[in-house]
């Protein structure tokens, strides 16, 4: 039975676990620090700190403006070549890291596990790097003969001025095919979040819109939805059964033709919101496509999701379908996983890892039985802790001004409403059509939320609260198993996935099972507990 107490007891120690983190910086970090922490209390409407510049010092899991723009929306697009215009360095991280899955399409393009780099050497830095450019764009173009090529700046081309949306215009006019430059060099913006805007603005001026051919039935757009592991296909394969075609993906498993005729679709659906929203948006004021915000990991999420479907399109035939395909998955998926529930039920969880993932993965815990008792986004704006309400409360800072703005209007041709202006301002007004609820509302009363987690309050974490399992990045994973707690990377799966959808379900009931009770951890001695190689003090 709910019981208000409870709540009120359960965010008091939660508030004094926040304050005691903040005791070990200098006052003036604490002061900063303490606004990107609170402990949940549903009985409060509560603001948290977020998108602004990680304090100079702290040990942070963010990634770069080049690794938001190439490394998760661009780069995952299979038919198109992505090179990189920098040191050799910037190509590797980007290349492949987040296990993005792809197929090549009819005209057998897919340049997905290559990587093209322009290698910026000294000389380049001191006379210049736009020839270097232009002869290694040629240079593919010449081996491959791609349909489009995207270019991507990281920090040092950025510092000494090469121009690469300049340099890819001229080489378009030249070759004869869409090339088009981000100027995403890794200090713009707070985190990869800034990458993701660019991202989204170069691909709505350069790609989406160029294909008016129309598909009939119910056709969607998949946004936000990289296909780590397969989990795009995996979707894929319940709207099949369901008959709605996915006309685009944004970006995993992406196709340079299907994003080109993305504005055709009936409707856009959200899984990553903080890496999407800008394009949807767009695309809703241009060309009148609505979007809703789903969730497809977790059993009870994947059919909560379907059923929104089914509530856009108001087709009895869709909906009975969709109603039969539940009851059918949800079986086979409940049978699966229940041996595993019932060896995780009860166990603990954090999750500190992109934008909407520690939101969406609360869901699947919950599936398994487990509790979540702490979460956070590396680059996260207020919206995607608050909901979308608070959007006209975030003050437009320096950091957001370094990004494009663009101003779109509806298209005078294609501007067309999916459904009734009447219907579709009804759902608007319930909040089912352009909404996002955001994570805090759907946490526990006394659980924590933390923005932009410290190696620090990571470690306080563990020390205190001992969690199960932690979800987390590469960054953080290593830190995480020395304290002898198993961690799960959310960002490339560890070499495991799908996650999503039903199956993906029961592959994640699996993985978090042989994690969390393997008798591995118990046998590990971190190494500050251990006899030291050197002692060391400090000198008077």
């Amino acid at each position: 039975m709910y019981d208000e107490t409870d709540d009120k007891t359960r965010a008091s120690d939660t508030k004094e676990f926040i304050e005691d983190i903040s005791k070990a910086y200098p006052t003036k970090v604490a002061r900063k620090r303490l606004q990107h922490m609170i402990g949940v209390n549903s009985l409060e409407k509560q603001k948290i700190d977020a998108n602004v510049r990680t304090i100079p010092g702290i040990i942070t899991q963010r990634g770069c403006c080049y690794a938001g723009c190439k490394g998760v929306v661009i780069g995952p697009i299979v038919d198109m070549i992505h090179i990189v215009h920098g040191p050799i360095g910037c190509s590797y991280y980007a290349w492949l890291t987040r296990r993005n899955q792809g197929r090549a399409r009819s005209d057998g393009k897919n340049y997905l596990q290559y990587c093209f780099s322009t290698d910026i050497q000294e000389d380049n830095i001191v006379f210049g790097g736009e020839k270097k450019l232009k002869a290694a764009i040629e240079e593919a173009y010449n081996i491959f003969k791609p349909k489009a090529i995207s270019v991507h700046a990281t920090c040092p081309v950025g510092l000494i001025g090469d121009d690469v949306v300049k340099v890819s215009k001229e080489m378009s006019e030249k070759l004869g095919i869409n090339i088009f430059g981000f100027s995403c060099e890794g200090y713009k913006g707070v985190s990869q979040s800034a990458g993701h805007h660019l991202a989204n603005n170069g691909l709505f001026k350069n790609v989406v819109g160029m294909d008016d051919t129309e598909e009939e039935g119910f056709t969607v757009n998949i946004l936000g939805e990289y296909n780590i592991g397969g989990d795009a296909w995996e979707i894929e394969r319940i709207f099949n059964k369901a008959g709605i075609k996915v006309i685009s993906k944004f970006s995993g498993d992406g196709s340079y033709d299907e994003i080109a005729k993305s504005h055709t679709a009936k409707l856009n659906i959200i899984q990553c919101h903080r890496s999407i929203n800008y394009m949807a948006e767009m695309m809703e004021t241009k060309f009148g496509i609505p979007w809703i915000k789903i969730n497809f990991i977790g059993i009870k999420s994947m059919s909560k999701s379907l059923r929104k479907i089914a509530r856009f399109f108001d087709d009895p035939n869709l909906s009975e379908r969709i109603e039969k395909i539940i009851t059918e998955e949800e079986v086979e998926a409940e049978n699966a996983i229940a041996p595993y529930r019932e060896r995780l039920n009860g166990r603990t969880a954090a999750i500190f890892v992109g934008g909407s993932r520690a939101h969406h993965y609360q869901d699947i815990f919950k599936d398994l039985g487990m509790k979540v008792i702490a979460a956070g986004y590396e680059f996260a704006h207020r919206d995607d802790y608050e909901g979308r309400d608070v959007i006209s409360d975030i003050k437009v800072d320096a950091d957001s001004r370094n990004i494009e703005q663009l101003y779109v209007e509806p298209d005078p041709a294609r501007f067309r409403l999916r459904i009734s202006p009447e219907r579709y301002e009804q759902l608007k007004k319930e909040k089912f059509l352009s909404y996002y609820e955001g994570m805090i509302g759907e946490m526990e009363s006394g659980s924590l939320v933390i923005d932009d987690i410290s190696h620090h309050e990571l470690e306080k974490i563990i020390e205190i609260y001992k969690p199960d399992i932690i979800c987390s990045g590469i960054k953080d994973k290593y830190l995480i198993e020395k304290w002898g707690i198993p961690s799960k990377q959310l960002h490339n799966y560890d070499y495991g996935g799908p996650f999503a959808g039903y199956r993906g379900a029961v592959n994640f009931a699996k993985d978090i099972d042989m994690r969390v009770n393997s008798r591995v951890w118990s046998y590990i001695t971190p190494p500050w507990k251990g006899t030291p190689i050197i002692n060391a003090e400090f000198a008077a």
